[in-house]
């Protein structure tokens, strides 16, 4: 009697034993994925937990399409520059009645950049809005717009992108990876999100920066001084939370919509560079599409990308004037320091000059010294940036 009991009681162990297993083994998955809908005659459809991107998803039916280009990016749709890719997709659907469909993946859903750009070159994916600063590991001419205190405004962008050669040089940086850049949008202009106040160098010095994947960047802020830790940016929210980095080189409207302001709640606005999404595709991809529709395309993207540089604007002062509404303190440098800044900037110019300058066999044009040359337009001088 005692042995079939002790036999029950096993047997009722292991059966709940395997029950707790099952049961662990069913929440495997990931949290952040839907949770499926279980239907049966008796029972009342499960939740089903909304995706971030449910209010962007498209109002037409696109299996039909002849033509895919799959586009990532790693930032948040409610940036204008970012959204991009979604009116991308609803203006070419239109356009080219229904041919091709942009699917377009942001909120870095397809992984970091630079993995990304890998992917792009090889045609795992067709096309990409690539920070500028990330850029430069596939297009070091690109970096151009990252070097301090160049093309720091949002007049001096417009006045670069109408400069006709010397901005079709530059969209020819990743050409020669057969990526080939169409045209650019923006997310503002770079300073300091922080943990805690920086109103002067000093405060600076005490602050641990998260910088993108850029050797621009890298070379800045070596030349600053300053602590800096290269590091993707889907890295960055837990990090930043746990005190691994207590500052943000980015621009106030990205980190007040993507809720960086949240752990970091002081801002210093230096303004030294235009945040960019430049919006590139796999050569191979596109010259494979019919002539016809490959013009229509191109001409989508420098529409859409026209109209969304002049949103960004307006947006930039609008989250601005939000952040400080919830308490988020703004601060600028002396005038001085602003001056040490731009002197001390101005080595990484020199620095990334020979990278900048460097030539490939498909470019059009073929200028001595092309950095020389646009700081000769933009009116750059170490030291004297009227506009900042």
């Amino acid at each position: 009697m005692i042995q079939r009991k002790t036999n029950a009681c096993i047997a009722f162990l292991l059966l709940g034993f395997v029950a707790l297993l099952c049961w662990g083994c069913s929440d495997s998955g990931s949290k952040n994925e839907p949770v499926a809908t279980v239907e049966s005659k008796d029972a009342k459809p499960a939740q089903v937990k909304e995706s971030p991107l449910d209010k962007w998803k498209p109002d037409f039916d696109p299996s039909g399409a002849k033509y895919k280009c799959i586009i990532s990016n790693v930032s948040h749709p409610v940036i204008k520059g970012v959204y991009t890719g979604f009116l991308l997709r609803d203006e070419l659907w239109k356009r080219t009645q229904g041919q091709i469909y942009v699917d377009f993946k942001p909120l870095s859903m397809l992984g970091g950049e630079v993995e990304v750009l890998n992917q792009l070159q090889m045609g795992a994916i067709q096309g990409m809005g690539v920070s500028s600063v990330a850029s430069t590991n596939m297009g070091p001419r690109f970096g151009l717009v990252n070097l301090p205190f160049l093309i720091n405004s949002f007049d001096k962008l417009d006045k670069f992108v109408e400069s006709g050669s010397l901005y079709d040089h530059f969209m020819m940086a990743m050409d020669h990876q057969g990526i080939m850049g169409l045209d650019i949008t923006g997310y503002g202009n770079y300073g300091w999100a922080t943990t805690s106040p920086v109103k002067t160098l000093d405060d600076a010095k005490k602050i641990k920066f998260r910088i993108a994947e850029a050797a621009v960047n890298s070379l800045l802020y070596n030349q600053w001084g300053l602590s800096a830790v290269v590091m993707p940016w889907p890295d960055v929210p837990v990090s930043l939370k746990q005190g691994v980095i207590t500052g943000l080189d980015h621009t106030p409207m990205v980190c007040n919509i993507t809720k960086k302001f949240e752990v970091a709640k002081y801002y210093t606005q230096i303004n030294y560079a235009q945040g960019l999404f430049i919006w590139v595709f796999n050569k191979t991809w596109l010259n494979s599409l019919p002539e016809d529709l490959r013009a229509t395309f191109i001409q989508v993207v420098h529409e859409v990308c026209a109209d969304i540089r002049n949103q960004t604007k307006q947006q930039e002062i609008d989250q601005i004037a939000a952040a400080k509404a919830d308490g988020i303190q703004f601060f600028t440098l002396s005038d001085e320091e602003m001056d040490t800044l731009k002197k001390q900037g101005d080595a990484v110019h020199k620095q990334y000059e020979q990278e900048i300058n460097a030539l490939y066999d498909g470019d059009l044009i073929r200028p001595e010294n092309y950095l020389k040359t646009v700081q000769d337009y933009m009116g750059y001088a170490p030291g004297n940036d009227p506009e900042a």
